[in-house]
């Protein structure tokens, strides 16, 4: 029989990674009294991972690895059979010890980045048992249907919509515009979650921000609501109104990022005078609050729902064609008309048309940024119409110190980039 190579620096090293993942999850299983495997078990287990990995590769055959997982399983199932705790039937240390194993042979067969990731995360959820529990215990239908829909768009309809350019003007692309649905729903459902779990704990300004997470327009009109309802609130309710609005442009510039990066630090050269405008304006109406809290929850709708996002995908979708139109009929001035328009009530889907069009080589970069720009400052306008009319001359003052900082910022960022 030839003799076997020496383990080389990086074997040694996947044998550790492999003993110290085990160490890790057994470290957090030996906080549990009920428990039948901890930290040295768990290391042990981690350690046959990677040795069963390297005895399949040595034989060439997964005999090893699958031999060494139900003799982990049974021997941990059996553990729980001889001595059973009523309180704790034992599976989740039986799943956390088959997922150490298996994170042993990863880490072996080359995947040690992604085992220590993995074996962190495993952590994470056995620690946080009951903190998980409590969050499930707290969501409703219509959360547990949110988070389902969401699914379905991202999960079921996108990978089968086709991937190409067709339509005219090749600017409709399936799988690009639902890429876009899944995008700003996942968006929106980030903030509808936020929202749901801070509550009205941390008072105005993480109900502002939250708030323009899932919906600046929804807020603002909430806000207006309130302040006329109860004019001593206005204070709270301008602030709440100056967040979300803020968070509105931040919204912009981290989807330009994730979907054109090229577009990405031109337009942070235009948002940069506005978001530094609109925090000096968010400072001062914090300053302006007679006490602190009071917030409300905006209530929006299910960020998810199919409609919703069948909605989006149409307005999306002609919104693109009617950019592409423009711009080769009209140029740029007709795209900035329609981004004047159409940002009145909606700037994401604007904002992603002529993200798309960018893309497609159709749009110059500085053109992109003004037709979002004006998008954002049509919302704006609209957004601080909605403040004065629904809530008061009086809100609307105080909104306008705010949201007309970031007016002037855009119209200044704008200007800048124009200049380069």
């Amino acid at each position: 029989m030839p003799d076997a190579a020496p383990l080389d620096a990086a074997q040694i090293e996947a044998l550790l990674i492999a003993t110290g993942i085990g160490l890790l999850i057994g470290l957090e299983r030996e906080r549990v009294p009920s428990a039948r495997a901890g930290l040295r078990t768990f290391a042990l287990v981690g350690m046959f991972g990677a040795l069963a990995a390297m005895l399949g590769g040595q034989l060439g055959s997964f005999a090893p690895f699958v031999a060494g997982l139900v003799i982990v399983a049974l021997t941990i199932v059996a553990a729980y059979l001889r001595h059973p705790d009523p309180s704790d039937p034992g599976t989740t240390s039986v799943a956390a010890l088959v997922v150490c194993y298996c994170l042993g042979a990863a880490t072996w067969l080359g995947h040690a980045q992604l085992a220590v990731m993995l074996a962190v995360a495993t952590t994470v959820l056995l620690y946080f048992k009951a903190q998980l529990r409590g969050l499930a215990t707290r969501l409703d239908a219509r959360d547990w249907i949110s988070i389902l829909q969401f699914g379905v768009l991202s999960l079921v309809i996108l990978p089968i919509l086709p991937n190409e350019e067709m339509g005219p003007y090749g600017a409709l692309n399936p799988h690009q515009i639902w890429r876009m649905v899944v995008l700003i729903a996942g968006v929106s459902l980030a903030g509808y979650a936020a929202l749901q779990l801070v509550g009205v704990r941390y008072g105005a300004v993480f109900v502002g921000v939250f708030g323009g997470l899932a919906s600046s327009t929804a807020t603002t009109l909430l806000y207006a609501r309130q302040a006329r309802a109860f004019p001593a609130a206005s204070a709270m309710a301008a602030l709440v109104i100056v967040i979300a609005n803020l968070v509105m442009v931040l919204r912009v510039a981290v989807i330009a990022t994730v979907v054109a990066p090229g577009v990405a630090p031109t337009l942070a050269r235009a948002l940069i005078p506005a978001l530094a405008l609109g925090v000096l304006g968010a400072l001062w109406h914090w300053r302006q609050l007679p006490e602190r809290g009071g917030a409300v929850l905006p209530a929006t709708g299910n960020p998810t729902e199919l409609k919703t996002a069948l909605g989006f995908g149409a307005a999306y979708a002609l919104v693109l064609l009617a950019a592409a139109w423009l711009s080769e009929m009209a140029g740029s001035r007709g795209l900035y008309a329609l981004a004047f328009a159409s940002g009145l009530t909606d700037v994401d889907a604007i904002t992603l048309s002529s993200l798309r069009l960018y893309a497609l080589e159709r749009l110059e970069l500085g053109v992109t940024v003004t037709a979002i720009g004006i998008a954002m400052l049509a919302n704006l306008a609209f957004k601080l119409g909605i403040a004065a009319v629904i809530g008061g001359r009086a809100l609307g003052a105080r909104a306008a110190i705010g949201m007309g900082g970031v007016a002037l910022g855009l119209i200044g960022g704008v200007v800048w980039v124009g200049m380069w």
